[in-house]
């Protein structure tokens, strides 16, 4: 049952990342009004450029959990399984 689980888990990453990315871009323009600089931008500072990387980060992990919950509960709730590991299994 837990093969089943598969595509719940595909399309909750293809979900979470255009969410993740979309919160990110939404959180950025309250910051600066610019694109968010990668690491090879010459014209950014280096506290810019790491900021904005670890907000990328934390945004992006943030959302993937949160969806990968709900895509467990929900694949628990239609199935009776959860897909993943329980505490008693090591």
């Amino acid at each position: 049952m837990r093969l089943l689980y598969a595509p719940f888990s595909l399309l909750a990453s293809i979900l979470s990342a255009r969410l993740g990315r979309a919160i990110f871009k939404n959180l950025w323009t309250r910051i600066d009004r610019s694109e968010p600089p990668g690491a090879t931008t010459g014209e950014s500072s280096m506290p810019k450029v790491v900021g904005a990387a670890a907000l990328e980060a934390a945004t992006m992990a943030g959302i993937a959990a949160a969806v990968n919950r709900v895509s467990a509960s929900t694949f628990h709730y239609l199935f009776g399984v959860w897909p993943g590991k329980r505490k008693d299994e090591s």
